[in-house]
């Protein structure tokens, strides 16, 4: 525990995967920075600085739970400045982004029942509001048709599943010759998007499970997605999900264990010919 606290718990470290998913006519190459649970407290300088560090991507995305309590706006804004994307900034919200995270018997997370607990609202208003001032935009529950450096993108943007808070009534493809790019903060609408036919799937949620161990994996994903989905690239029917485990802990479980803290940065290029 102690370990887990002091040590891996900031661990930071940059994580980056090649994926041949683009089509053959789109650009040769698309950086995209995948960032989730963030989990800022008022103050969390080392976090900031790990940030500042990371290379200017083509595309940010941030899946989620900015957010560890709603003091953490201000230092949770300033510090994500420093990543927003040459051609786009775009982000989700979790369920610690609406509601105050309070302390929790750390057991709960292995029963499968999700007992009704009295919670206060957070700041969410605000902390989208100080991000949409300062460049990003916000995709919860909207699907978009855009260009990036010529490739013809629909994306989409989904609430957090996890609390009831996300529509798919927007989720159809309007244009299924468009790359579709879907991001969401709870993998447990994955599924769908990749049924729907979107090629990338983006979520957090899960940590990577927070605690991992040897030979075992994660103990725990908090979704409903299996435990091997817990963080990571994986194929999910035609699509390529990559669920983020994370930079943070949520404030009342600070400790990591054989997942350390991750900023991905996803470089996509052209789909080989056959």
């Amino acid at each position: 525990v102690v370990y887990g606290v002091v040590v891996e718990r900031s661990w930071y470290r940059v994580v980056r995967h090649r994926l041949n998913i683009l089509p053959t006519d789109g650009p040769p190459t698309l950086t995209l920075l995948h960032l989730s649970d963030l989990h800022f407290v008022r103050a969390d300088d080392r976090k900031a600085r790990f940030l500042s560090t990371l290379p200017t991507p083509d595309v940010t995305i941030v899946t989620g739970d900015f957010l560890a309590e709603p003091e953490g706006i201000p230092a949770a804004v300033e510090a994500v400045r420093a990543v927003r994307g040459r051609l786009g900034s775009w982000f989700v919200l979790g369920s610690n982004d609406y509601f105050v995270p309070q302390p929790k018997n750390y057991f709960d997370y292995f029963r499968e029942s999700r007992r009704r607990r009295r919670v206060r609202r957070g700041k969410a208003h605000d902390l989208v509001h100080e991000l949409l001032t300062d460049g990003w935009e916000d995709l919860s529950n909207t699907r978009r048709l855009l260009s990036l450096d010529g490739l013809a993108v629909e994306l989409l943007g989904l609430d957090d599943a996890h609390i009831g808070r996300h529509d798919l009534r927007v989720a159809p493809r309007r244009d299924t010759d468009r790359f579709g790019i879907a991001l969401m903060h709870s993998p447990d609408s994955a599924a769908e998007a990749a049924a729907l036919g979107y090629e990338l799937v983006l979520a957090g949620h899960t940590h990577g499970g927070q605690v991992r161990l040897p030979f075992v994996g994660a103990l725990v994903t908090n979704s409903d997605m299996p435990r091997r989905l817990v963080a990571g690239p994986i194929r999910l029917g035609t699509a390529l999900l990559h669920t983020s485990p994370g930079l943070g802990t949520g404030k009342y479980a600070p400790f990591r264990f054989w997942c350390r803290p991750e900023a991905t940065i996803l470089e996509l290029g052209r789909r080989t010919s056959r």
